[in-house]
């Protein structure tokens, strides 16, 4: 994952559009209508559901017929929506969507969203894929088919990761989504604030980018299961 993202006189932009995130001005300024003045979608309006689902930039999470498609995300973001399949080796892999560039309101940022198959679909839309690229490491981009396309289109989302373009620091999360109900540090620069309630984990990186994953809140162990694996067990 590219983490060069703030270069030049970009700096000066993203320092202003952090200050926006704090203060939750829209970037239209105070003349702008009131239709223009409240955008929606933003990071942190996250809007809980009835049966543990939960809606995130327009789009419901969910791994039942109840959530959104990757159709409803192409239709959110338009064009800019690639879907594939992406496998480490020795897996079947997962159907995933990536947006470049995102705009979550007036927030500008990456979108992976990553949706549901079964395995053995998606090990047929992989192995009937157009042509595959190398990512990071091992890791394969398998491009669909256009004969798949339609089938990848309604699978349903069941998780979303936001990487924003503007800096994100302590202050910054807590003002904007609250205290969390768990910190939870992964090394020296790596630390999770953990939202049960919200199906979010924000990873704050002193080294690198910020990241957002949202899932359904009755999903959430999926995030934190494997951070809390990850920590260190200390002797009763």
């Amino acid at each position: 994952m590219n983490k060069v993202w703030i270069v030049g006189g970009a700096v000066v932009a993203a320092l202003g559009l952090s200050a926006l995130i704090v203060g939750g001005r829209s970037p239209q300024g105070s003349g702008a209508t009131a239709s223009q003045a409240a955008p929606s979608g933003l990071p942190w309006e996250i809007e809980v559901q009835p049966g543990g689902t939960s809606r995130v930039m327009g789009l419901v999470l969910s791994q039942s017929e109840a959530g959104s498609t990757l159709a409803d995300a192409q239709q959110r973001w338009g064009e800019n929506t690639q879907i594939a399949i992406i496998a480490a080796p020795g897996e079947d892999g997962t159907l995933e969507a990536f947006v470049d560039p995102a705009q979550a309101g007036f927030i500008s940022g990456k979108v992976v969203i990553t949706a549901y198959l079964p395995a053995a679909e998606v090990r047929g839309m992989r192995e009937r894929a157009i042509k595959s690229d190398f990512m990071e490491s091992t890791t394969r981009k398998y491009t669909i088919a256009t004969a798949d396309m339609a089938a990848a289109l309604k699978a349903p989302i069941t998780a979303l990761s936001f990487i924003p373009q503007a800096n994100l620091d302590e202050a910054t999360v807590l003002a904007r989504f609250g205290p969390p109900a768990e910190r939870v540090r992964s090394n020296g620069h790596l630390e999770h604030f953990l939202y049960p309630d919200k199906g979010l984990d924000i990873a704050l990186d002193t080294e690198g980018k910020e990241l957002l994953q949202y899932v359904a809140p009755s999903q959430f162990e999926r995030l934190r299961a494997p951070l809390k694996a990850s920590q260190p067990q200390t002797a009763p």
